[in-house]
C-alpha cells in the first residue's frame, strides 16, 4: 500500500517521520492496538491462557519501527552489546546455532567419559512483564542519547489495546509493563533486556540464548562439582531476574543429566526458587527433542507422527479426478512435509542408520 503512494504522499509521509523524530512526539493512535486471541492446538478453548494473543497496529508506525530497528541493531552490533551466545533475531543467527552448541556441548564430554548438566528454563510471559524503565536504562548504560532513546521512551509509554472477538471490541485497557506485542522494534528492546543474564554465569558453566529460550549447562568428572557450578549459576540468574522484572516458571524448568556411562550414578539435586528442579530423560529445545544418551529416538518417533499428519493432506488432494496437478502437490509436500524433516536434520542426523530409517516410509508415502 504504501509503495503505491504518490511521490507526493511519500515525501508528505517522510515528513511526517522526521517531525516525529525531531519533536520528540508520537501520534496516540499508533501507541493502540487490536488484539485478536488465536486458540493453540490442542488446548481448552474455556481456559484464557490457552489463547495466544496476536496484536494489530498501525502499518505506518511498523514502517517507521522497521527504519529505527536498522539503526538500533546497527549501533547494538557494531559495538559489540549483545552477547556472543544470544541468537535470537540476529543477522547470520538462527536456532540451529543454539542447538549446535548444545549438540556439540553434550557430544564432547561423552567423547572424555564425562557427564553433562544442562537446565532448561522457561520464563513467564516474557514480553509482557520485560521492564520498561530497565530497558531504557540498559540503553543509557551502553551511551545511547539523542532522538532515538527519546524515541524509543516515548514508544513505550502510554500503549493501550482493545481486544476483538469475532465483531467485537472491548474497551480499551492500559497496557502498564512490557513491550508491545506485534512491534517490529519490541524483539529488539526484549533482547536488550534479556541481554545480561548471561553475564550472571560462572567460568565453568555455559549459557545460550535465542529470545526467551535460555539453557545453562556444565560439564566435567566430579558430579558435586558439577551441581555446586549449576547450583551457583541459577542463584545468580534468580538474583538478576528478580532485579530486572523476569520471572522464571519453576513448574516448566527442567533438567537433563546427559551421560552414557553404564554405572549407576543419581541425578544432581538443584533448586530454583525454592524449588527442586526435574530431571527427565528427554527435553524439547528448539523444536528439536533432546534425550540423555542423544539417540535421537524420540525426536525421530515425533517427527514422524507430525508428517503423518501432514499426510493426510496429500491424500485428500492427490484424488486422480478432481485433486491438485504434480507440481502443485510437489510444493505442498516441500511445504508440509520435507521443511519438517529438513529443519534441525543437521543435528539429528548423526543418529543411528537403523533410528533415521524409520522416517524412510514418510518420504516414500509422500512421493
Amino acid at each position: 500500500m504504501i509503495q503505491n503512494l504518490t511521490s507526493v504522499s511519500q515525501e508528505n509521509l517522510l515528513r511526517l517521520y522526521n517531525r516525529i523524530w525531531n519533536e520528540h512526539y508520537f501520534p496516540t493512535l499508533w501507541q493502540q492496538a487490536v488484539i485478536i486471541p488465536l486458540l493453540k492446538a490442542g488446548k481448552d478453548p474455556t481456559n484464557p491462557s490457552s489463547y495466544r494473543p496476536i496484536a494489530l497496529t498501525s502499518c505506518l508506525c511498523k514502517l517507521l519501527e522497521k527504519m529505527i530497528n536498522r539503526r538500533l541493531v546497527y549501533f547494538l552490533e557494531t559495538n559489540n552489546f549483545l552477547h556472543r551466545c544470544q541468537s535470537g533475531f540476529r543477522k547470520d543467527r538462527s536456532t540451529l546455532d543454539n542447538l549446535l552448541a548444545l549438540e556439540t556441548d553434550i557430544r564432547l564430554p561423552f567423547l572424555q567419559r564425562k557427564h553433562l548438566v544442562a537446565i532448561f528454563f522457561d520464563i513467564e510471559k516474557a514480553y509482557d512483564r520485560t521492564w520498561r524503565y530497565g530497558i531504557l536504562k540498559d540503553l543509557h548504560d551502553f551511551n545511547l542519547r539523542g532522538n532515538l532513546s527519546i524515541f524509543i521512551q516515548n514508544f513505550l509509554k502510554l500503549r493501550r489495546f482493545q481486544v476483538r472477538v469475532g465483531y467485537d471490541l472491548s474497551d480499551f485497557f492500559i497496557q502498564e509493563e512490557g513491550v508491545p506485542q506485534g512491534s517490529v522494534l519490541s524483539v529488539t528492546l526484549f533482547s536488550i533486556k534479556i541481554n545480561g543474564i548471561l553475564n550472571q554465569l560462572p567460568f565453568k558453566v555455559k549459557g545460550f540464548l535465542y529470545v526467551d529460550d535460555l539453557y545453562v549447562s556444565c560439564a566435567g568428572e566430579d558430579m558435586n562439582v558439577i551441581q555446586r557450578q549449576v547450583q551457583t549459576a541459577i542463584n545468580n540468574i534468580q538474583t538478576w531476574s528478580v532485579k530486572n522484572g523476569f520471572t522464571f516458571s519453576t513448574t516448566k524448568t527442567a533438567g537433563v543429566h546427559f551421560c552414557r556411562k553404564r554405572k549407576l550414578h543419581l541425578d544432581p539435586e538443584i533448586q530454583h526458587d525454592g524449588h527442586k528442579i526435574p530431571f527427565v530423560n528427554e527435553i524439547r529445545f528448539l523444536g528439536i527433542v533432546f534425550d540423555k544418551k542423544l539417540t535421537f529416538l524420540p525426536h525421530i518417533k515425533t517427527l514422524r507422527k507430525r508428517c503423518e499428519r501432514a499426510l493426510n493432506i496429500l491424500r485428500v488432494l492427490s484424488s486422480t479426478s478432481w485433486g491438485a496437478d504434480q507440481p502443485s502437490m510437489m510444493r505442498i509436500y516441500r511445504s508440509t512435509i520435507l521443511s519438517k524433516i529438513d529443519y534441525g536434520c543437521m543435528i539429528y542426523g548423526s543418529a543411528r542408520k537403523s533410528v533415521l530409517q524409520k522416517l524412510d516410509p514418510v518420504h516414500h508415502t509422500a512421493l
